[in-house]
């Protein structure tokens, strides 16, 4: 068959294929440890589930405005203006059934055929994707895990030229759980100011933070937030992954065009699974901090673990639930490790390249998993890893 060119480049998330593999294998007999998909163990939060069914048996299970309701946008704008200390109004929400499309219809309204976009990598496949079905020219920058995964700078500056259209960032980052420092956001800043160029800010991890401190974002800038997209959603705070839900932040010109294109693709976001939002938001936040302190005990015993193992490097991540452990003393590529641990260690996780090119020598282990299982899988690693 013949197909679009914007489709013909797509390929599947490296997440899913590595799941696929894991579960073939359970399906053989074998006990497999799951360190691969980017997701919270624990359920959604009762008060959340409470709230959905709750909707359920009230009806609210019919179409709502495309942009999302009202008391989810106006929810969305409190906290986030809260959070982050700029003003938003809810005219600049725009709620979708996951957080992707936060991520691909401002790039769809931005992003003309030829325009380039720089982005990070190893970084989540998705950037890549919707800047080639936009029509744009994806222009990869390296992180550095010598600056714990920030941009490297000097090939962000060689990387914008007079067809960059739009800069995207993440942080916390997946998959290295690095957080951009201040100064770093200062940079790209005044690069987007100077060159009139538009920044998609993908801050889903933005409170899984074990600092102490709130993550920076780029928004809050001087002269920025006319010209940022904010990306955010409920899968990762919440334990909210099934429930699709999430939003994007943006001038209100763009939000309206954004709108449109949920109009003309997916119509709307269900009607209930909004208003569990709508208590998420509203509701107690003390479960938040008391996953987050669990997420910063599980990344220290596997940060320490890992670092135990000889040939692995793994530094501390500030944000997120991922470890990005560096491999290369093995002398193996990544896919090959990846593929190694899965069949003599029954743990499945990714290989950095499946993040770009630039993931070579890294694997990427998330910690959304109990410190029993982590433990294990640390166990079974050396043991396997000690064989080469």
């Amino acid at each position: 068959m013949t197909f679009a060119e914007r489709v013909a480049q797509l390929a599947p998330e490296g997440a899913y294929h590595m799941l696929a593999r894991a579960q073939a294998l359970e399906a053989q007999g074998r006990q497999i440890i799951h360190l691969e998909i980017g997701q919270p163990d624990g359920p959604t939060f009762a008060n959340i589930v409470d709230a959905g069914v709750t909707a359920l048996r009230q009806g609210r299970t019919r179409y709502t405005p495309s942009a999302g309701i009202r008391p989810l946008r106006q929810a969305i704008a409190e906290q986030a203006s809260s959070q982050r200390g700029i003003p938003i109004d809810p005219a600049q929400v725009v709620v979708g059934p996951g957080a992707k499309p936060a991520l691909f219809f401002p790039t769809l309204a931005l992003v003309q055929p030829g325009d380039e976009v720089i982005y990070p990598d190893p970084g989540f496949p998705t950037y890549e994707a919707m800047i080639h079905v936009a029509g744009g020219v994806p222009v990869a920058v390296p992180l550095l895990e010598e600056t714990d995964f920030s941009f490297d700078l000097d090939a962000f500056d060689a990387a914008l030229s007079n067809r960059t259209r739009l800069v995207v960032i993440n942080s916390p980052g997946n998959p290295t759980g690095g957080v951009m420092a201040l100064a770093a956001l200062e940079h790209i800043a005044a690069a987007a100011q100077r060159r009139n160029l538009w920044v998609l800010s993908d801050e889903i991890y933005t409170r899984l933070s074990f600092e102490g401190q709130a993550v920076p974002s780029i928004a809050t800038l001087p002269g920025m937030a006319e010209r940022t997209v904010i990306c955010d959603g409920f899968s990762k705070t919440y334990a909210m992954t099934g429930w699709r839900l999430g939003f994007g932040i943006m001038p209100q010109p763009l939000a309206e065009r954004v709108d449109l294109l949920l109009t003309h693709s997916v119509g709307c976001t269900a009607d209930f699974t909004q208003w569990a939002g709508v208590a998420a938001l509203t509701g107690p936040q003390d479960q938040v901090a008391r996953v987050v302190a669990e997420y910063k005990e599980r990344r220290d015993v596997l940060v320490a673990g890992l670092n135990a193992i000889p040939g692995i490097r793994c530094r501390s991540p500030q944000g997120a639930f991922y470890v990005f452990p560096n491999v290369t003393a093995f002398g193996k590529s990544s896919t090959w490790l990846a593929d190694y641990l899965l069949e003599h260690a029954g743990v499945a996780l990714l290989p950095g390249t499946a993040f770009g090119k630039h993931g070579e020598g890294y694997l990427r282990l998330c910690f959304a998993n109990s410190l029993a299982n982590i433990r294990a899988a640390l166990a079974q690693m050396a043991a396997a890893l000690a064989k080469l």
